[in-house]
């Protein structure tokens, strides 16, 4: 059976990022952003998605993290999109309600080709260190980009890395469950196409 996989490019003006992604073939994450806190939750997605991820980027990050974050959640969308091909006997739906410590967040998602995005967390601001509401701008630019309906919702939470850790392993666990090969050769809809 052909593996289902993705190599994308994006070069900008303020960033150049290459995605590597086999959804069928699970390896050790190879991730280099320069944004530390960044590499983690993608080095966390990477593993418990079970997918191949590899990740290079870089950017203005002398400006701020933004573009980079953004960008990089734009690139892994369109690898997603590429490696999930017509979508035939996929699952299609996911969802997980993941506890990381004191923190509890659920995702669930559609890969329905239509673009809907909902998030719903409380994470405090931080004077130093990740700027957390980044990670409502990478989960955006991915669904987007990858045509995907997806709702992420923190329940609770007290410490921000715990919140983030818990966003970012139940989407991998969510998105998991929806790409897994079914029987059969049906795209999983009525209309016959997602």
């Amino acid at each position: 059976m052909k593996q289902r996989k993705a190599n994308v490019k994006r070069v900008t003006k303020e960033t150049n990022v290459l995605v590597e992604l086999n959804l069928d073939k699970s390896s050790k994450p190879e991730i280099s952003t320069s944004i530390g806190f960044l590499d983690h939750m993608l080095e966390l997605f990477g593993a418990h998605s079970g997918f191949t991820l590899k990740v290079k980027a870089s950017g203005d990050t002398h400006i701020d993290d933004h573009h980079l974050v953004e960008d990089t959640g734009i690139t892994l969308g369109l690898a997603l999109k590429e490696a999930l091909g017509d979508k035939k006997a996929i699952a299609r739906y996911g969802h997980f309600l993941l506890p990381m410590d004191e923190a509890l967040s659920y995702v669930a998602l559609d890969l329905s080709g239509r673009f809907f995005f909902s998030y719903e967390a409380q994470i405090e601001f931080q004077k130093t260190g990740f700027n957390y509401d980044l990670i409502h701008e990478f989960f955006y630019a991915l669904a987007s980009s990858a045509g995907i309906t997806l709702h992420i919702k923190m329940i609770k939470g007290r410490n921000n890395h715990h919140i983030a850790e818990a966003m970012f392993k139940a989407f991998a666990k969510a998105l998991a469950q929806a790409a897994a090969r079914t029987k059969g050769k049906k795209i999983p809809s009525t209309k016959g196409i997602l």
